[in-house]
């Protein structure tokens, strides 16, 4: 497991970063700061990095705690800001107008419906995601089918 590997099976799996980081943070900086703390939390994770799943699974993994914590951060320092105050990363390419649609209606979901929802979007199946996300398989499809009803929900209202 070498840095010429590493760098090579990020540069392969490098759109899983930029679509779990355009989806949990909003502007340009945001989301180039996500990409950097992914790829170096996956840097640090990686010489543990056994194999037993597919290298996009345990990226998805990676990304999606690193986002969640990320998110988590922010939160916290807008809060203290409020009180206080009364490379690597490519910026996505354009999105069609219905691909920009589903993203705003993605958004708007709970954070972790949002990590299921984009995993069953890139044709990850219920069991690649239960052992992504850390649920069961039968939980996975119970919520994979009511955020199809929320965004169904959410689509209708525009």
């Amino acid at each position: 497991m070498t840095e010429k590997s590493y760098l090579q099976k990020i540069e392969e799996h490098k759109g899983i970063i930029l679509k779990v980081a355009n989806l949990y943070a909003d502007d340009l900086e945001d989301r180039k700061d996500l990409y950097q703390e992914i790829v170096l939390q996956s840097w640090s994770a990686y010489p543990r990095f056994e194999g037993n799943s597919k290298f996009s699974t345990w990226l998805y993994r990676i990304s999606l705690n690193v986002s969640l914590t990320f998110l988590n951060k922010r939160k916290k320092a807008t809060e203290i800001k409020k009180r206080t105050i009364t490379d690597g990363y490519v910026d996505p390419p354009e999105l069609s107008e219905r691909a920009d649609f589903l993203y705003r209606a993605i958004k708007q979901l709970a954070e972790i419906d949002r990590s299921i929802i984009m995993l069953h979007l890139d044709d990850f199946d219920t069991s690649e995601i239960s052992e992504i996300i850390g649920i069961s398989k039968g939980n996975t499809n119970v919520k994979l089918h009511r955020i199809k009803q929320q965004l169904i929900t959410i689509l209708n209202r525009k």
